[in-house]
Protein backbone atom coordinates (compact mmCIF):
# COMPACT_ATOMS: atom_id res chain seq x y z
CA UNK A 1 0.00 0.00 0.00
CA UNK A 2 1.25 3.49 -0.84
CA UNK A 3 2.18 5.58 2.20
CA UNK A 4 -0.15 8.35 1.01
CA UNK A 5 -3.11 5.96 0.97
CA UNK A 6 -2.18 4.64 4.41
CA UNK A 7 -1.96 8.20 5.70
CA UNK A 8 -5.41 9.15 4.39
CA UNK A 9 -7.04 6.05 5.90
CA UNK A 10 -5.27 6.69 9.21
CA UNK A 11 -6.39 10.31 9.42
CA UNK A 12 -9.90 9.64 8.12
CA UNK A 13 -10.47 7.28 11.06
CA UNK A 14 -8.70 9.50 13.56
CA UNK A 15 -10.69 12.62 12.68
CA UNK A 16 -14.01 10.77 12.94
CA UNK A 17 -13.01 9.36 16.33
CA UNK A 18 -11.96 12.82 17.50
CA UNK A 19 -15.28 14.33 16.41
CA UNK A 20 -17.14 11.69 18.45
CA UNK A 21 -14.90 12.19 21.48
CA UNK A 22 -15.43 15.96 21.38
CA UNK A 23 -19.20 15.46 21.17
CA UNK A 24 -19.05 13.15 24.19
CA UNK A 25 -17.09 15.65 26.27
CA UNK A 26 -19.42 18.54 25.40
CA UNK A 27 -22.56 16.46 25.95
CA UNK A 28 -21.46 15.56 29.47
CA UNK A 29 -20.55 19.20 30.19
CA UNK A 30 -24.06 20.26 29.14
CA UNK A 31 -25.68 17.56 31.26
CA UNK A 32 -23.54 18.35 34.30
CA UNK A 33 -24.33 22.06 34.02
CA UNK A 34 -27.96 21.21 34.88
CA UNK A 35 -27.08 19.46 38.13
CA UNK A 36 -27.99 21.28 41.38
CA UNK A 37 -24.41 21.82 42.53
CA UNK A 38 -24.24 24.85 44.80
CA UNK A 39 -20.47 24.80 45.06
CA UNK A 40 -18.27 27.79 44.36
CA UNK A 41 -16.27 27.48 41.14
CA UNK A 42 -18.08 24.40 39.83
CA UNK A 43 -19.37 26.08 36.67
CA UNK A 44 -15.97 27.62 35.90
CA UNK A 45 -14.29 24.22 36.26
CA UNK A 46 -17.02 22.63 34.21
CA UNK A 47 -16.62 24.80 31.11
CA UNK A 48 -12.85 25.00 31.20
CA UNK A 49 -12.67 21.19 31.38
CA UNK A 50 -13.59 20.54 27.71
CA UNK A 51 -11.06 23.18 26.63
CA UNK A 52 -8.33 21.64 28.78
CA UNK A 53 -9.10 18.12 27.58
CA UNK A 54 -8.68 19.10 23.93
CA UNK A 55 -5.79 21.47 24.55
CA UNK A 56 -7.46 24.52 23.02
CA UNK A 57 -8.01 26.69 26.12
CA UNK A 58 -5.43 29.30 25.06
CA UNK A 59 -6.79 29.73 21.53
CA UNK A 60 -10.34 29.93 22.92
CA UNK A 61 -9.43 32.70 25.37
CA UNK A 62 -7.82 34.75 22.61
CA UNK A 63 -11.10 34.75 20.67
CA UNK A 64 -13.80 34.60 23.38
CA UNK A 65 -12.24 35.45 26.75
CA UNK A 66 -13.71 33.70 29.80
CA UNK A 67 -15.28 30.26 29.42
CA UNK A 68 -19.04 30.41 28.90
CA UNK A 69 -21.41 27.60 27.99
CA UNK A 70 -22.58 29.03 24.66
CA UNK A 71 -19.15 30.20 23.52
CA UNK A 72 -17.34 26.96 24.49
CA UNK A 73 -20.02 24.84 22.81
CA UNK A 74 -19.84 26.83 19.58
CA UNK A 75 -16.03 26.99 19.53
CA UNK A 76 -15.57 23.25 20.05
CA UNK A 77 -18.50 22.14 17.90
CA UNK A 78 -18.98 24.47 14.93
CA UNK A 79 -16.27 27.13 14.80
CA UNK A 80 -14.31 26.81 11.52
CA UNK A 81 -11.46 28.82 13.11
CA UNK A 82 -10.85 26.03 15.64
CA UNK A 83 -8.79 23.33 13.86
CA UNK A 84 -10.00 20.68 16.32
CA UNK A 85 -13.71 21.54 16.24
CA UNK A 86 -16.22 18.86 15.29
CA UNK A 87 -16.89 20.83 12.10
CA UNK A 88 -13.25 20.70 11.01
CA UNK A 89 -12.80 17.07 12.10
CA UNK A 90 -15.68 15.96 9.88
CA UNK A 91 -14.45 18.17 7.05
CA UNK A 92 -10.96 16.64 7.19
CA UNK A 93 -12.38 13.12 7.50
CA UNK A 94 -14.34 13.64 4.27
CA UNK A 95 -11.33 15.13 2.47
CA UNK A 96 -9.18 12.15 3.43
CA UNK A 97 -11.93 9.72 2.41
CA UNK A 98 -12.38 11.45 -0.96
CA UNK A 99 -8.66 11.20 -1.64
CA UNK A 100 -8.72 7.42 -1.17
CA UNK A 101 -12.19 6.83 -2.61
CA UNK A 102 -10.97 3.66 -4.33
CA UNK A 103 -9.56 2.18 -1.10
CA UNK A 104 -12.81 2.35 0.88
CA UNK A 105 -16.23 0.87 0.18
CA UNK A 106 -19.17 2.73 -1.35
CA UNK A 107 -21.06 2.45 1.95
CA UNK A 108 -18.19 4.03 3.90
CA UNK A 109 -17.99 6.96 1.48
CA UNK A 110 -21.75 7.50 1.53
CA UNK A 111 -21.80 7.68 5.33
CA UNK A 112 -18.96 10.23 5.47
CA UNK A 113 -20.29 12.30 2.57
CA UNK A 114 -23.87 12.32 3.88
CA UNK A 115 -22.55 13.33 7.32
CA UNK A 116 -20.73 16.32 5.83
CA UNK A 117 -23.73 17.38 3.76
CA UNK A 118 -26.09 17.10 6.73
CA UNK A 119 -23.67 19.08 8.90
CA UNK A 120 -23.76 21.96 6.45
CA UNK A 121 -27.56 21.98 6.51
CA UNK A 122 -27.64 22.44 10.29
CA UNK A 123 -28.18 25.92 11.78
CA UNK A 124 -24.96 27.82 12.46
CA UNK A 125 -26.21 28.99 15.85
CA UNK A 126 -27.75 26.54 18.33
CA UNK A 127 -29.44 26.74 21.70
CA UNK A 128 -29.10 24.17 24.48
CA UNK A 129 -31.61 21.66 23.08
CA UNK A 130 -30.14 21.93 19.58
CA UNK A 131 -26.66 21.18 20.91
CA UNK A 132 -27.90 18.11 22.80
CA UNK A 133 -29.44 16.75 19.60
CA UNK A 134 -26.31 17.66 17.65
CA UNK A 135 -24.01 15.74 20.01
CA UNK A 136 -26.22 12.66 19.75
CA UNK A 137 -26.18 13.01 15.97
CA UNK A 138 -22.37 13.15 15.85
CA UNK A 139 -22.04 10.06 18.05
CA UNK A 140 -24.59 8.16 15.98
CA UNK A 141 -22.85 9.05 12.71
CA UNK A 142 -19.53 7.88 14.13
CA UNK A 143 -21.11 4.62 15.29
CA UNK A 144 -22.70 4.18 11.87
CA UNK A 145 -19.40 4.71 10.09
CA UNK A 146 -17.58 2.26 12.35
CA UNK A 147 -20.28 -0.38 11.89
CA UNK A 148 -20.40 0.09 8.11
CA UNK A 149 -16.60 -0.11 7.96
CA UNK A 150 -16.39 -3.39 9.84
CA UNK A 151 -19.32 -4.78 7.88
CA UNK A 152 -18.15 -3.94 4.35
CA UNK A 153 -14.37 -3.47 4.08
CA UNK A 154 -11.95 -6.27 3.25
CA UNK A 155 -9.86 -7.23 6.28
CA UNK A 156 -6.55 -6.22 4.79
CA UNK A 157 -3.82 -3.72 5.58
CA UNK A 158 -6.19 -0.82 4.91
CA UNK A 159 -8.41 -1.84 7.81
CA UNK A 160 -5.31 -2.07 10.02
CA UNK A 161 -4.49 1.59 9.35
CA UNK A 162 -8.11 2.56 10.06
CA UNK A 163 -7.95 0.74 13.40
CA UNK A 164 -4.58 2.31 14.14
CA UNK A 165 -5.97 5.83 13.74
CA UNK A 166 -9.17 5.06 15.66
CA UNK A 167 -7.58 3.52 18.73
CA UNK A 168 -4.62 5.87 19.01
CA UNK A 169 -7.07 8.78 19.09
CA UNK A 170 -9.36 6.97 21.53
CA UNK A 171 -6.50 6.16 23.92
CA UNK A 172 -5.27 9.75 23.81
CA UNK A 173 -8.76 11.06 24.57
CA UNK A 174 -9.40 8.69 27.48
CA UNK A 175 -6.07 9.59 29.07
CA UNK A 176 -6.73 13.31 28.68
CA UNK A 177 -10.22 13.10 30.17
CA UNK A 178 -8.98 11.15 33.18
CA UNK A 179 -5.99 13.44 33.72
CA UNK A 180 -8.03 16.64 33.50
CA UNK A 181 -10.56 15.31 36.02
CA UNK A 182 -7.97 14.12 38.49
CA UNK A 183 -5.38 16.86 38.17
CA UNK A 184 -7.10 20.05 36.96
CA UNK A 185 -10.78 20.00 37.88
CA UNK A 186 -10.25 19.50 41.62
CA UNK A 187 -7.05 21.23 42.70
CA UNK A 188 -8.41 21.63 46.22
CA UNK A 189 -8.41 18.60 48.52
CA UNK A 190 -11.48 20.08 50.23
CA UNK A 191 -13.62 19.12 47.23
CA UNK A 192 -12.55 15.47 47.05
CA UNK A 193 -15.31 13.15 48.18
CA UNK A 194 -17.98 15.84 48.06
CA UNK A 195 -21.06 16.20 45.87
CA UNK A 196 -19.17 17.88 43.04
CA UNK A 197 -16.56 15.13 43.11
CA UNK A 198 -19.20 12.38 42.85
CA UNK A 199 -21.03 14.04 39.96
CA UNK A 200 -17.81 14.78 38.10
CA UNK A 201 -16.58 11.19 38.33
CA UNK A 202 -20.01 10.03 37.18
CA UNK A 203 -19.88 12.47 34.27
CA UNK A 204 -16.42 11.24 33.34
CA UNK A 205 -17.73 7.66 33.15
CA UNK A 206 -20.66 8.76 31.00
CA UNK A 207 -18.35 10.66 28.65
CA UNK A 208 -16.66 7.37 27.70
CA UNK A 209 -19.85 5.25 27.89
CA UNK A 210 -18.55 3.46 30.97
CA UNK A 211 -21.13 4.33 33.64
CA UNK A 212 -23.15 1.12 33.22
CA UNK A 213 -19.94 -0.92 32.87
CA UNK A 214 -18.73 0.51 36.19
CA UNK A 215 -21.98 -0.37 37.96
CA UNK A 216 -21.95 -3.88 36.53
CA UNK A 217 -18.30 -4.47 37.40
CA UNK A 218 -18.01 -2.93 40.88
CA UNK A 219 -21.59 -2.57 42.20
CA UNK A 220 -20.41 0.11 44.60
CA UNK A 221 -20.12 3.88 45.01
CA UNK A 222 -17.90 5.64 42.52
CA UNK A 223 -14.30 5.96 43.67
CA UNK A 224 -11.28 7.45 41.85
CA UNK A 225 -9.24 4.25 42.22
CA UNK A 226 -11.88 2.05 40.64
CA UNK A 227 -12.68 4.51 37.87
CA UNK A 228 -8.97 4.63 37.07
CA UNK A 229 -8.71 0.85 37.10
CA UNK A 230 -11.66 0.56 34.72
CA UNK A 231 -10.40 3.20 32.28
CA UNK A 232 -6.70 2.29 32.40
CA UNK A 233 -6.04 -1.37 33.16
CA UNK A 234 -9.15 -3.41 32.34
CA UNK A 235 -9.01 -4.90 28.85
CA UNK A 236 -12.77 -5.67 28.78
CA UNK A 237 -13.69 -1.95 28.83
CA UNK A 238 -13.77 -0.85 25.14
CA UNK A 239 -12.42 2.65 25.75
CA UNK A 240 -9.78 1.79 28.36
CA UNK A 241 -6.11 2.45 27.65
CA UNK A 242 -5.44 -1.29 27.86
CA UNK A 243 -8.14 -2.18 25.33
CA UNK A 244 -7.00 0.57 22.94
CA UNK A 245 -3.37 -0.57 23.08
CA UNK A 246 -4.52 -4.14 22.44
CA UNK A 247 -5.94 -2.92 19.14
CA UNK A 248 -2.97 -0.68 18.30
CA UNK A 249 -0.47 -3.48 18.86
CA UNK A 250 -2.49 -6.00 16.84
CA UNK A 251 -2.85 -3.49 13.98
CA UNK A 252 0.91 -2.89 13.88
CA UNK A 253 1.57 -6.63 13.92
CA UNK A 254 -0.86 -7.07 11.00
CA UNK A 255 0.85 -4.28 9.02
CA UNK A 256 4.26 -5.84 9.82
CA UNK A 257 6.37 -3.49 7.74
CA UNK A 258 10.13 -3.84 8.05
CA UNK A 259 10.55 -0.11 8.80
CA UNK A 260 8.01 -0.27 11.63
CA UNK A 261 10.05 -2.33 14.10
CA UNK A 262 10.52 0.58 16.49
CA UNK A 263 6.80 1.42 16.38
CA UNK A 264 5.93 -2.20 17.19
CA UNK A 265 8.47 -2.18 20.04
CA UNK A 266 7.01 0.99 21.55
CA UNK A 267 3.44 -0.32 21.21
CA UNK A 268 4.42 -3.63 22.80
CA UNK A 269 6.16 -1.83 25.66
CA UNK A 270 3.10 0.31 26.40
CA UNK A 271 0.79 -2.68 26.10
CA UNK A 272 2.90 -4.71 28.51
CA UNK A 273 2.92 -1.87 31.06
CA UNK A 274 -0.88 -1.79 30.97
CA UNK A 275 -1.30 -5.58 30.86
CA UNK A 276 0.85 -6.19 33.92
CA UNK A 277 0.39 -2.85 35.70
CA UNK A 278 -1.45 -2.35 38.99
CA UNK A 279 -3.78 0.50 39.92
CA UNK A 280 -2.09 1.02 43.29
CA UNK A 281 1.26 1.47 41.59
CA UNK A 282 -0.17 4.16 39.29
CA UNK A 283 -1.56 6.03 42.31
CA UNK A 284 1.57 5.60 44.43
CA UNK A 285 3.72 7.11 41.69
CA UNK A 286 1.08 9.78 40.97
CA UNK A 287 -1.80 9.32 38.55
CA UNK A 288 -1.06 12.61 36.79
CA UNK A 289 2.53 11.55 36.21
CA UNK A 290 1.40 8.11 34.98
CA UNK A 291 -1.03 9.62 32.47
CA UNK A 292 1.46 12.28 31.36
CA UNK A 293 4.01 9.54 30.63
CA UNK A 294 1.36 7.59 28.71
CA UNK A 295 0.51 10.63 26.56
CA UNK A 296 4.20 11.29 25.89
CA UNK A 297 4.74 7.67 24.90
CA UNK A 298 1.66 7.77 22.67
CA UNK A 299 3.01 10.91 20.98
CA UNK A 300 6.34 9.16 20.44
CA UNK A 301 4.56 6.11 19.03
CA UNK A 302 2.56 8.33 16.65
CA UNK A 303 5.77 9.94 15.38
CA UNK A 304 7.35 6.53 14.81
CA UNK A 305 4.27 5.41 12.87
CA UNK A 306 4.51 8.56 10.76
CA UNK A 307 8.18 7.99 10.00
CA UNK A 308 7.68 4.30 9.23
CA UNK A 309 4.47 4.25 7.20
CA UNK A 310 2.94 7.65 6.45
CA UNK A 311 3.91 10.34 3.97
CA UNK A 312 4.88 13.76 5.23
CA UNK A 313 1.96 15.75 3.78
CA UNK A 314 0.17 16.28 7.12
CA UNK A 315 3.10 16.78 9.47
CA UNK A 316 1.51 19.86 11.05
CA UNK A 317 -1.73 18.03 11.84
CA UNK A 318 0.11 15.04 13.29
CA UNK A 319 2.17 17.32 15.48
CA UNK A 320 -1.01 19.06 16.66
CA UNK A 321 -2.80 15.85 17.64
CA UNK A 322 0.21 14.33 19.41
CA UNK A 323 1.30 17.24 21.59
Amino acid sequence: MLSRTAENLFWMARHIERAENTARVLDVAHRTSLLPLDIEGTQAYLWYAPLNITGCADSYEVKYGLARADAVSHYMALDPDNPTSIYNCLKLARENARTVRGAITTEMWEVINDTWLELNRLPKQMDYENFRDFFDWVKNRSHLFRGVTLGTIIKDIGLSFIKLGTFLERADNTARILDVKYHILLPSLDHIGGAADYYQWGSLLKSVSAFEAYQKTYRDVISPQRVSELLIFRDDMPRSLHACMDEVESALIAINGHSGKEARRLAGEQHAALHFGLTQDAFSDGLHEFLTDFLKNTALLSREIREAYLSRQETALIRQLTT
